[in-house]
């Protein structure tokens, strides 16, 4: 059904050129002229108060992506919120990405995807040649599962072809059949596996589901040499020695690692850990500016692979 706007613009059009033939049938009569002037303004106002509203109608449009989609035209995409894409000058999503190896005819899985960031990106990139598969927890118990949801199901155009695996760790990880899937990313997520217990089954179900030579993209806020599991779990900073060795531990093998989001002027001593920086700043209004200066976390970016023989 066409909305208002249209409508108007389509009847203002069609009285326009009923009045533009009349005055052409009747040029005769000075005060029918005149008349008919005054009809053809009131028209053209009609018309000129309809358009912006009519044109910002036609640029809410969700985009439409194909086979030749790029990462960096996804960045400037109108789907995208101006928050998040402020937020690409800390996170760096196209050369962390690509530092990762992602292709776009790639089956992918992305972890714990929150309140879909790295969805907004991943799904228009794999849609018309890959799969790209989430994970997400029950709706019904969960407020920001069911605002996810809702995320996707809001635009088709952009996540209708995304598919959801509901988990239930630490007994329900199954990602998606074994040795299928090409490549699982997770953004900022192992602090709380670690804190909640569960981080190893985690990494064993990323594992079971990759193919022989599939890719596992980690990035991570990343603490000061030496810290304890207690201070990690209190912070949110993991110990990026400690991820490799228990991401090793099952079998996976470090094959690169990138300074793409390190922050060298990340303190890492903020009484609230790391959630006193941005976006959380969970400190309000105390020392607001300093810590917007700063920006978000200093991030270890890792890239493993599943062997291909054990």
């Amino acid at each position: 059904m066409r909305s208002t706007p249209h409508l108007l613009k389509t009847q203002t059009f069609s009285y326009l050129k009923q009045t533009a033939m009349k005055f052409a049938q009747n040029p005769t009569s000075a005060k029918r002229r005149y008349g008919l002037l005054k009809a053809l303004t009131l028209g053209f106002f009609l018309l000129a108060s309809v358009m912006p509203t009519v044109l910002a109608n036609q640029s809410e449009k969700s985009p439409t992506f194909d086979s030749t989609t790029t990462l960096q035209s996804i960045l400037t995409s109108t789907h995208r919120s101006e928050p998040n894409r402020l937020r690409d000058k800390y996170r760096h999503p196209a050369q962390t990405l690509e530092f990762f190896g992602l292709r776009s005819n790639m089956t992918v899985v992305e972890l714990w995807p929150g309140g879909g960031w790295y969805t907004e990106i991943l799904a228009p990139f794999l849609q018309q040649k890959g799969q790209f598969i989430v994970t997400n927890f029950a709706p019904s118990r969960n407020k920001l599962a069911l605002a996810f949801q809702q995320k996707l199901a809001d635009n088709p155009e952009i996540f209708g072809k995304v598919k959801v695996v509901e988990i239930n760790p630490p007994n329900e990880l199954t990602l998606a059949p074994d040795n299928s899937v090409d490549m699982v990313v997770t953004f900022r997520n192992i602090h709380n596996w670690v804190s909640a217990g569960y981080a190893q089954q985690v990494y064993a179900a990323a594992y079971k589901a990759l193919k022989p030579g599939g890719i596992l993209g980690v990035e991570e806020h990343r603490a000061k040499p030496g810290i304890s599991l207690q201070e990690s779990i209190k912070t949110g900073y993991m110990s990026e020695d400690g991820v490799i060795a228990a991401l090793e531990k099952v079998g996976f093998k470090l094959v690169g690692k990138s300074e793409i989001n390190a922050n060298p002027k990340d303190t890492k001593d903020y009484l609230g850990g790391v959630w006193t920086l941005p976006p959380t700043l969970s400190q309000g209004q105390k020392d607001r500016k300093r810590f917007l200066a700063i920006g978000e976390s200093d991030r270890m970016t890792l890239k493993f692979i599943k062997p291909k023989t054990p």
